[in-house]
């Protein structure tokens, strides 16, 4: 695939790059080795190929839900600014 400095420089505007014109001809010569090898890609036989969607194998990340003792209301408010009766007091944010 023959990549064409019109080509080059329609990518450096969709993605706001600014490429000096000293520099086209390096970045032209490596877009079409890209792309030359993505198109060597599409030639394989992919017929009995599941789709992945991730490299690895996924597993539940999660931990078991376990009911357990919660932080004491004291000690999560010690750090607080500003409390009030037992609760966390934020600055107003909206108005009346």
């Amino acid at each position: 695939m023959k990549v064409t400095k019109e080509d080059l420089q329609n990518v450096a505007v969709l993605s706001r790059l600014a490429i000096a014109e000293d520099q086209e001809e390096k970045y032209l010569g490596q877009l079409d080795k890209i792309l030359t090898y993505m198109d060597n890609l599409s030639a394989l036989d992919t017929t009995d190929v599941k789709p992945t969607t991730y490299a690895l194998p996924m597993q539940n990340v999660f931990r078991e839900d376990v009911v357990k003792e919660s932080l004491d209301r004291e000690a999560a408010l010690a750090n607080a600014p500003l409390k009030e009766d037992g609760y966390f007091k934020v600055p107003k944010v909206l108005e009346d």
